[in-house]
């Protein structure tokens, strides 16, 4: 940690990093809808690669020893999966919403590390667990009193699934950081997710039109620059400092969704994400290292 950068300047980097997340997660909901989920995560990797591999090269980077390559494929498998579904989903479910549901991944991390790194579950994670829990409810409460289509509850399970499979990429998070650097981590992460996609893409994917390409660039430059500004900033400061930034994702689903796609916050929803972060944060009181959003992807 640098004792000469002001903690408010991290904590501002940091915030940015979790605005510019947001207008890619809008950028890649519009590819989704327009292209499916699948074109859209793969073309947006493969530009991602190609951003990532440049300042990896630029920075005397070179190929990572076995433990660390198996750790990046073990991540980059596991985090492919949950940003394939989570943008699948994002394509059928309001933004906020979907956002929402992602704060699961956090919580899930203590337990997984509990019994995969030996961690010890405190009672403040499980009563955390429990608030959080009740806010899922809610927010599925909402969707059967809008008599929501088979398509959105669909959508909002998948981005439930996507939140575990974040969560144990959190975890594996945890060693990369100990063995490589934040730019070796991004670039392998979305390598792995890029070479695991391609091969089906000649039955599930297509070659984007020449109009979706500058959202596809944009979309892959917004998210390294916003992983990057992450990185910076939980170099910088005390991840407790820097945990409250990340809920501030909810405010900008919400706006972006109103303002790109007409979408309207219910008050279930509201209840229910108010429920999720009470949880997180009283059960997340000593959070682990790197950020903790979906934007460490």
């Amino acid at each position: 940690m640098s004792a000469r950068t002001s903690p408010v300047i991290a904590f501002g980097a940091a915030a940015l990093g979790i605005a510019i997340y947001s207008v890619m997660d809008t950028l890649m909901k519009r590819l989704s809808i327009d292209s499916g989920a699948y074109s859209a995560v793969l073309w947006r990797s493969w530009v991602g690669v190609a951003i990532t591999g440049a300042l990896f090269l630029l920075r005397g980077g070179r190929w990572p020893g076995r433990h660390a390559l198996t750790l990046h494929i073990a991540r980059g498998a596991t985090g492919g999966a949950s940003v394939l579904l989570f943008f699948w989903g994002l394509a059928r479910v309001p933004m906020a919403q979907s956002v929402a549901l992602t704060f699961l991944a956090p919580l899930i991390a203590l337990f997984l590390a509990a019994f995969t790194l030996g961690e010890t579950i405190r009672r403040a994670a499980i009563l955390g667990s429990l608030i959080a829990g009740a806010g899922v409810l809610v927010i599925a409460g909402g969707e059967v009193q809008a008599q929501a289509s088979t398509q959105t509850v669909l959508g909002s399970l998948a981005i439930l699934v996507a939140s575990i499979l974040y969560a144990v990429s959190l975890v594996l998070l945890r060693r990369q950081a100990q063995v490589a650097g934040p730019t070796e981590v991004a670039l392998f992460t979305m390598l792995v997710i890029a070479v695991l996609m391609t091969p089906a893409a000649p039955f599930v994917s297509g070659w984007p039109a020449m109009g979706q390409w500058p959202g596809i660039v944009t979309a892959a430059a917004l998210g390294s620059l916003s992983a990057l500004l992450l990185a910076w900033a939980y170099a910088r400061a005390e991840a407790q400092i820097l945990a409250p930034v990340e809920y501030t994702a909810f405010v900008w689903a919400a706006c972006l969704g109103y303002a790109v796609f007409g979408e309207h916050v219910s008050p279930f929803t509201l209840v229910g994400a108010a429920l999720i972060i009470a949880g997180c944060v009283f059960a997340v009181r000593q959070p682990g290292p790197g950020p903790q959003s979906e934007a460490g992807l």
